[in-house]
Order: structure tokens, then sequence, then C-alpha cells
């Protein structure tokens, strides 16, 4: 009997022990697997705008509509664009090739007038006429941030010549410099004639702006009064790189023309006094930087980031689009595009010698560079 009870408390003890091992503790705390963490959507880039300059400067006729100067002198485009043919009685069109003689219906009317007015009251016997803008305006492929919107045009200081010119001539001739060196006109070439084409055209109320060499503008304050007593015009007369060979007409826009950007007016100062000063000691750096010698493996000189679609009005986009125009790159390598498109019109900048570099620094070899400015209109 006492055997039998025995046997009952042992086998009472070991189920106890069983239901432990299967039945979770009441206190202990149950194990739950993390939830996995959702990986972030990868975030998706904006797409690339198209650089401006390589679709507008693929546009060989112009957009379908009506005549209209879009957004501002450099950050626009043009529509309805009209040619200047590429001779009239008192101009002929250089540089065929690069096909840039479009604009403004009001721009083309400027030329013809002013060639005209030059040539019956001035004596000058013609107007050779360069850059204007492309067909559709927009960026240029290389040789200028401005000329977008069908209102500017480089008009040569070279007298047209008594002859159609023919098209390999309008190719290589070279526009004369005014310059004698980095700070003056060549007196002998820089005559009075120039002066008197410069004036006609800033006395029209049409322009706004009209750019020069800073050496052409000195010339122009000291000898202006020779050409009449009113010097107001001068005001519109702007120094500026490179214009050494040409002046840069750059008009209005046309009154009622929406969506066209003028700039700020001109203040009423004629520009000879304190901003001349200034000019030329810009002008002094930029020849002296120009006559040292280039520092090996210096990087060059390349300028802002070239204007993408998204940066010119939300028009431009139809105008490069209308009638049915698909844009393209053009197929030639860019330095093939790059050697037609900046197909120099003029000789370079004169150089300081040697002797006259030591005789503008001195002793002094540390001169402070060149502004960073952007020589191109």
């Amino acid at each position: 009997m006492r055997r039998l009870a025995l046997s009952l408390i042992l086998l009472l003890f070991c189920g106890a022990v069983a239901a432990e091992q299967v039945a979770p503790s009441k206190t202990a705390a149950t194990t739950v697997p993390p939830k996995p963490v959702p990986k972030p959507a990868p975030k998706k880039s904006a797409p690339k705008s198209p650089i401006a300059r390589d679709l507008f400067g693929a546009a060989s006729a112009p957009a379908p509509l009506a005549a209209r100067a879009i957004g501002s002198y450099a950050k626009g485009c043009l529509a309805g664009g009209v040619s200047l043919p590429i001779n009239g009685p008192d101009w002929q069109v250089m540089r065929l090739s690069r096909n840039r003689n479009w604009g403004t219906p009001q721009l083309l009317d400027f030329l013809e007038r002013l060639s005209s007015d030059a040539r019956a009251f001035d004596g000058w016997p013609g107007l050779l006429i360069g850059d204007m803008s492309q067909p559709r305006g927009g960026p240029m492929l290389t040789g200028h941030t401005s000329h977008q919107v069908g209102l500017d045009a480089d008009i040569w200081l070279t007298p047209m010549p008594d002859r159609i010119l023919t098209p390999q001539e309008r190719e290589d001739m070279i526009a004369v410099s005014m310059l004698k060196d980095p700070f003056n006109v060549d007196p002998n070439v820089f005559t009075m004639q120039q002066m008197k084409l410069i004036r006609r055209a800033a006395l029209s109320p049409q322009v706004a702006r009209i750019f020069v060499h800073p050496a052409i503008k000195k010339a122009l304050c000291q000898q202006a009064s020779q050409t009449g007593k009113d010097t107001s015009w001068l005001g519109k007369v702007r120094p500026w790189w490179n214009h050494h060979y040409h002046f840069h007409v750059r008009l209005y826009c046309p009154p009622g023309m929406d969506g066209c950007e003028n700039q700020k007016d001109v203040s009423g100062d004629n520009g000879c006094g304190q901003e001349l000063d200034n000019w030329y000691a810009m002008l002094k750096k930029a020849a002296i930087e120009a006559a040292k010698s280039t520092v090996p493996g210096a990087k060059p000189w390349v300028g802002k980031p070239p204007l993408t679609m998204a940066q010119l009005p939300k028009e431009c986009g139809t105008v490069l689009n209308a009638g049915g125009f698909t844009p393209e790159p053009p197929a030639e390598s860019p330095a093939a595009i790059a050697a037609l498109a900046t197909k120099d019109a003029g000789p370079p900048i004169p150089r300081l010698t040697p002797a006259q570099l030591q005789a503008l620094i001195g002793a002094d070899p540390n001169v402070m560079p060149l502004p960073d400015r952007n020589p191109m209109r």
C-alpha cells in the first residue's frame, strides 16, 4: 500500500515538470520577431533640361508665328523672325554661313533706314552687317550671350566696298580694327565718318544702347563736339569688351510687344567721366594680362554654364517646335561647329610689346588680374 502511494506521488511530479516545459511562463516576455523596415523609395532625379543653344542653333528656318521678341536680350527667343536680304541698296550681310541675319521687322526697318540715311546725309558708302539673330533667336552655339530676341545687330566699322562681295569674300574678309594699341584708336582709321555713323544710330529713338570698345568711347567723348552741339547721345554709347572693329546696336522692345523685356534705361550721364575712367582701369589690367606669358597648366576661363531650355521663357518651347520642327543637335563635331561659328570677323585686340608692358607696370610684377567678366555681347 505504501509502495502504491509512492508511485502515485512520483507520477504526479513528472507530469508537473512536463507541463512546465510545454506551457510558457505567464511572467516571461514573449519574443516577437521585429517587422522588416521598408527601404526608402529611390529618389527620382529630375530629368535634365536640354542645352538651349544646341536646339536653337539647329533651327534653319523661322517659327511660323506672329513676329515677337520673347524674353530678354540674353535669355529669350524670336517668333516670326524675318531675314534681312543679303544685298540691299546700302548694305551687305557678312558671314552668310552663320545664318544669323534674322530679326524682328522693326530691326530690319531700322537697319534699312540707317544705311540709307548714313549714305545720304553722312557720306557713308554702306553698311556691312554682322551677326543679328538666329532664325528662331535663342542662345547661339558660340559668339554671343545676347542677340537672342531679334533686336540686336553688329555693324562693321569698315566701309562697304563699291561692289557686291562674293560669298567667299563675305566668309574670309576681315574687318578693320579701329585700334592703334590696346588703349587708343588709330586716327587714320577711326575718322569723322565712323563717328557720324555711330552718332546717327544713337540718335534714333528706337535705340536703347550701342556697345563699342572703351578706346572708341574715349575718342567719341573727346571729339563729339565736332559732330554737333548736342552730345546727349553719348549716354547710349556704352564701353564693352571686344567691340574694336564693329559696334553693336540694341533696340528697345517695340511698343505693345507683350513678353519682351527691356533693359533699365541708361542714366542721363554721358559716360565720359568716372565710368570711362573705371573702364580704362580694367582695360589696363586686361592688356597686362594679355601681354604676360601664359602660366603652364593654367585653366582657361570658360564662363557661365550654357542656358538650358528650362531657363528660357516657357513660350520659347512653343517657338522651337512651331511648324512641326523637331530640333536635334547638329551632327557635326563640336570642334567643327565652333570653328565655323566663331570665325572671327575682325583682328584680335593689339597686345603690348615687352617694352610697353615694362613701362606700364614698372618694376612691380604683381598686378591684379582682369575681373571675371563675360567679354561677349
